[in-house]
């Protein structure tokens, strides 16, 4: 029997399938337990997968019915076990989620509105039972595959058990490595931009309009437009001083000034839900002038002359010079694949200003410096060390040990939910509908009692 594998259903993003067109299939097909499995949740499965793969079979609802019992099951013991989930981790994923929806929408509520059949308040409450369902199930897998860890000889076993003409084939990868300076803003630049700020909140203090203000003079684009409104956030969604001043605020009530890394803040708190805040504020940036520039520049290009001098170890001075808030800080300059979670690129995934810098560089050699700029509109330097540089090759232990274990891991929590499925099945009550009698996907579960 193939090695069942467990498919978290992401029933937010099933859900938003043009809701208000979705046809209710009123029939129970399924009982797990105290849970219901009804057709339409099948069909909903089945539909969204036909549109990502026109030439899947009707013998697809089998393998999704499969999925769609194991959730139920995990479900209804999550509920035995009392595993909680609050109302804050809810609303606060469900304010994430509307709030992205609404900006691919440009912040168009009527267009939401048209779209889904439903208010924005509608909606959420359409969503909240199956995000709560969502939660519980994910926190009760992950309860069962928590102590599952692979030993190196694990790693090798596993590596040793793939047929060599089943070996993937690995394009050329990298492991590149940074420090990067920012430019200092001198005490002139930001003088003017808090004295501009100062003027800002007086206006707002004299009755002009907050929102007026923020589109006129915000320098962050993304809220300024939407009149500095930042959406729904938790802790931790802000940088330190923002959300410290954010989260002393009382509804409706306008802050001081507050100085961050980005330039000078006015917050406004809008409502407040628990440990989620709303708030809106209006962003003055300092001017970076060329001198600024010229100093952050051979700052890093005296640091790099240190360094391929052997005066200055490279580790030493990522934590010396490099900047703080970068994610590359505390992984000792390395970068990491968002796509991957390790540290190895394929050369087409990285960004072009590294992928063109190091296109002729030998391993271990350290660029000069070059302007970028980042995600968040900020001009800066960086220099980038090749760590590593593989030819293309097949998978091997040698080159790719990092892949093979996180490989291996999988395959191990695989076999930890088939085998607590397994268990489960027989302790629980099932119930499956005669018109999937003839799936071989299902017949495990006519053991349940």
């Amino acid at each position: 029997m193939r090695q069942f594998i467990i498919f978290i259903f992401i029933i937010f993003s099933l859900s938003i399938t043009n809701a208000q067109n979705r046809q209710v299939i009123d029939k129970v097909v399924g009982v797990v337990g105290q849970e219901l499995v009804l057709l339409s949740d099948i069909e909903d499965q089945f539909s969204l997968a036909k549109k990502r793969q026109p030439e899947l079979e009707s013998e697809a609802r089998c393998i999704i019915m499969d999925q769609v019992l194991a959730q139920n099951l995990m479900l209804n013991q999550a509920r035995l076990d009392s595993i909680v989930v609050t109302e804050n981790e809810v609303e606060s994923q469900l304010d994430a989620r509307i709030k992205q929806i609404l900006q691919y929408m440009q912040g168009d509520e009527k267009q939401f509105e048209e779209y889904y059949g439903a208010t924005v308040p509608q909606v959420r409450a359409q969503f909240r039972v199956d995000l709560e369902n969502k939660l519980l199930i994910e926190r009760m897998q992950q309860s069962i595959i928590t102590d599952a860890t692979v030993t190196p000889s694990e790693v090798k076993d596993f590596f040793n058990l793939i047929p060599r003409d089943s070996l993937p084939f690995f394009n050329s990868e990298v492991e590149v490595a940074e420090i990067v300076i920012y430019p200092s803003k001198n005490e002139v630049e930001k003088t003017k931009a808090r004295e501009k700020l100062a003027s800002i909140r007086q206006q707002i203090v004299d009755g002009a309009q907050f929102a007026e203000l923020a589109k006129k003079n915000s320098d962050d684009p993304g809220s300024g437009a939407q009149g500095g409104d930042l959406g729904w956030a938790t802790r931790g969604s802000y940088v330190g001083e923002f959300e410290a001043a954010a989260y002393n605020l009382e509804t409706n009530e306008l802050s001081e000034i507050i100085e961050t890394q980005f330039g000078y803040h006015l917050l406004e708190l809008l409502e407040r839900r628990g440990n989620s805040i709303h708030v809106r504020h209006i962003l003055i940036t300092p001017d970076i002038t060329s001198p600024d520039e010229e100093l952050a520049h051979n700052l890093l290009d005296s640091v790099r002359f240190l360094i391929v001098t052997d005066s200055l170890p490279f580790t030493y001075a990522v934590n010396r010079f490099s900047d703080e808030d970068i994610p590359s800080y505390t992984n000792g300059g390395n970068l990491v694949n968002p796509k991957s979670g390790n540290t190895f690129f394929e050369v087409g995934d990285l960004e072009p200003d590294v992928y063109f810098t190091i296109d002729t560089m030998e391993v271990n050699d350290l660029s000069a410096p070059f302007e970028f700029t980042d995600q968040t509109g900020r001009k800066g330097y960086r220099a980038i060390l090749l760590r590593s540089r593989t030819k293309p090759h097949k998978a091997s232990l040698e080159f790719d040990y990092s892949k093979i274990k996180a490989a291996a891991l999988e395959s191990k929590k695989n076999k930890f939910m088939s085998d607590w499925v397994g268990q489960k099945i027989k302790s629980t009550y099932i119930e499956l509908d005669s018109q999937f009698a003839g799936c071989e996907d299902l017949e495990k579960w006519k053991e349940g009692y």
